[in-house]
């Protein structure tokens, strides 16, 4: 089963944080699993640009052992229905883990789309957060 992260849940593995360490214990057990899209790509790139090159070249280093999934007519099918509740950004994020068949987990910190991961039948993995954060 696949994980799908999104950008913010990147950026834990090459910014130092609260959640860091949890993330990369997570990393380092399922490495092979995280998928990510190019928007994930994008948002970890805006997060790490601005720290230096040393993050940026943890970022890239990061990038190389992730695989990246495509956006599909149906994962834009997908986001659309969710649209209506969430922002584009987020949207896509839920139709492209939803859509794909492999992914059965979304890596976030974000509300949102850990609220609609779940409404798609989605678990989420927020390594460093209590058990339904999102529910709190």
């Amino acid at each position: 089963m696949l994980i799908y992260a999104d950008g913010a849940a990147l950026s834990r593995a090459v910014v130092a944080g609260p959640e860091s360490a949890a993330w990369r214990a997570l990393a380092a057990e399922r490495e092979g699993d995280i998928v990510t899209s190019p928007l994930g790509l994008t948002e970890l790139r805006r997060i790490v640009d601005p720290l230096g090159a040393d993050v940026r070249e943890s970022a890239r280093e990061l990038v190389d052992r992730i695989a990246i999934v495509r956006f599909s007519d149906q994962s834009l099918k997908s986001a659309a229905m969710a649209s209506a509740v969430a922002s584009p950004f987020t949207a896509i994020h839920v139709g492209i883990a939803a859509a794909h068949p492999d992914v059965g987990e979304v890596a976030t910190y974000d509300v949102m789309l850990a609220r609609l991961a779940i409404i798609h039948g989605l678990g989420v993995v927020s390594p460093g957060r209590p058990s339904r954060w999102w529910d709190k």
